[in-house]
């Protein structure tokens, strides 16, 4: 007699939102649900929130087993201690076990870790990973995701293991400091100049309200005439497809500081694959910039070597996430 397919189940666990997911071995998604944080983002209504949808999600597998839990986590994740470790997102659970509270509620196993790192991981083994083989057919090797969003970060996969550092905090991509002046852009990290200050959807955000109100600008530009919260990146990126040109600038401007950034990824991790995701990804890709950011890139590196990696767009979109901590459970326990 056939067993039935072992299953999977993933949570993907914003600032804003979380999903869950049942997830099969082929990384496709057979059932799930989301629904806000909780408003007061309290450590007892955000934990009871997520302990909820899990148990949705192990009621959803029916007759199927499960294999057990992956947690893709907004913010720096201590993987070993199955905790969050200085989060912003999530200040109420900083240091929270995770993995030791729920286990024994769920009865499953639990791997938790960080929602950028495992974006690169459901990328490598289920997305632009899979899509891309140099001219002798080799798959790739060493593939690095960048997530352009509301933040930016990034992960690395080696030969199909995640590359995560001494304390689990590697490839964080949106900290390079990219800008060294004194009045450089502050970061929330409490540095100055790093890329997510400049790049990210919050940093386009945050420098539009400000120089629209410049008196060069303030009659010139339609970003003038919106209300301050209208003021958001998807905004600057429409203006400029309309040809506003203080959007234009300023999209000119995040092209050359993620070529810059990404310049030094190329640099730092020497993958065959470069892979973007996110919001301001896809602005970007809408606005046909990426070969542009290749270009550039590709004339800052230093030899021929680094200019073989291609930058693509990732394939997983929204579920991204959700693919990527299925992954971690397939590989947690495949190495037990």
């Amino acid at each position: 007699m056939t067993q039935p397919e072992r299953l999977a189940i993933a949570m993907d666990w914003g600032g804003t939102w979380m999903r869950v997911a049942v997830v099969d071995w082929s990384g496709a998604i057979r059932w799930h649900k989301r629904r806000n944080n909780p408003k007061d983002k309290g450590k007892d209504s955000l934990l009871a929130a997520g302990l909820e949808l899990l148990r949705q999600a192990v009621g959803a597998c029916s007759s199927h087993p499960v294999a057990g839990i992956g947690l893709a986590i907004a913010g720096p994740v201590d993987a070993e201690a199955g905790a969050l470790s200085g989060s912003p997102q999530f200040p109420a659970l900083e240091g929270v076990p995770l993995k030791a509270l729920w286990e024994p509620e769920l009865g499953l196993p639990i791997f938790l870790g960080n929602d950028a790192n495992l974006a690169a991981l459901g990328e490598y083994h289920h997305g632009a990973g899979q899509a891309v083989t140099d001219d002798e057919g080799q798959l790739v090797r060493t593939l690095v995701y960048a997530t352009v969003s509301t933040g930016i970060g990034g992960g690395v996969v080696d030969r199909g293991e995640l590359l995560l550092g001494a304390h689990g905090l590697a490839a964080e991509i949106g900290h390079m400091a990219i800008d060294w002046r004194p009045d450089a852009p502050p970061c929330f990290c409490g540095s100055q100049g790093c890329l997510e200050s400049i790049a990210s959807g919050t940093a386009i955000a945050r420098a539009a309200r400000q120089r629209r109100l410049e008196p060069r600008w303030r009659h010139s530009t339609s970003l003038s005439g919106l209300a301050e919260e209208a003021v958001t990146a998807p905004a600057v990126f429409q203006a400029a497809q309309a040809g506003d040109l203080l959007a234009s600038q300023m999209v000119e401007e995040v092209v050359q500081a993620l070529s810059v950034g990404l310049a030094s990824v190329l640099h730092l991790y020497d993958p065959d694959l470069l892979v973007l995701g996110g919001g301001v990804t896809q602005g970007l890709a809408d606005l046909a910039k990426l070969p542009e950011i290749q270009r550039r890139m590709r004339v800052r590196v230093m030899s021929d070597g680094y200019r073989q990696c291609p930058l693509v767009p990732a394939k997983l979109g929204d579920n991204v996430g959700l693919v990527g901590a299925a992954c971690l459970v397939w590989q947690r326990l495949d190495a037990r």
